[in-house]
């Protein structure tokens, strides 16, 4: 038997779906909602609705955008000949926050998995040869998952890119900067010796 009323229980069943949030978590934010403010709860709803109203993908990159370019496309200062293809839009904000880059994003929202139903058709990847076709693009940065369907994605990039007269890159693997070796998993320890370079 449920010992919450039921309001409590839907809240708690939904705030339970979101990613990385168990029964506990849930319930104590369910409590945490249940104490707020109406007007805490009012704006918190009214956030959700948000982003579902008003959030839409970029015309031109496909990152999360409160207009028709995000704030990337639209940013004058960005450097319009490196394009950094990525899986998703939090692979983007994770490239963004590390301050370092400096050009614009493909977001190709997936990557290949047969098995899925995830192909070529279902990622925005003609959409990236067109702007290759448009804008003065040097370099293509494939900055794809370095698991099995992110590293299918980056060759297939890299065939598809190949007829265009741009420098296509792909993200180093390895060893993070501060790693110690017998902390590394064997994978990633597997990759550094392959792409090891000269000293």
């Amino acid at each position: 038997m449920d010992p919450y009323p039921a309001p409590v229980s839907r809240l708690i069943e939904k705030l339970g779906k979101l990613p990385g949030i168990g029964r506990k978590s849930a319930t104590r934010m369910a409590f945490h909602i249940l104490n707020a403010p109406r007007s805490y709860c009012e704006e918190l709803a009214t956030a959700v609705m948000g982003v579902k109203d008003d959030i839409r993908l970029c015309k031109k990159c496909f990152n999360l955008a409160d207009a028709g370019l995000c704030g990337i496309c639209r940013n004058p200062k960005r450097d319009e000949h490196l394009i950094c293809v990525v899986e998703d839009p939090s692979d983007l904000i994770a490239i963004e926050l590390t301050g370092g880059y400096r050009g614009l994003y493909h977001v190709l929202h997936g990557h290949l998995d047969p098995l899925q139903g995830k192909g070529p058709d279902t990622l925005h990847i003609e959409e990236l040869l067109m702007r290759l076709k448009t804008e003065p693009v040097k370099e293509v940065i494939i900055a794809t998952n370095p698991d099995a369907p992110g590293t299918t994605t980056a060759l297939y990039l890299q065939k598809r890119l190949a007829p265009f007269n741009v420098k296509i890159t792909r993200l180093a693997q390895g060893i993070p900067v501060g790693g110690d070796i017998e902390f590394v998993d064997s994978r990633t320890l597997i990759a550094s010796l392959k792409r090891r370079s000269e000293f």
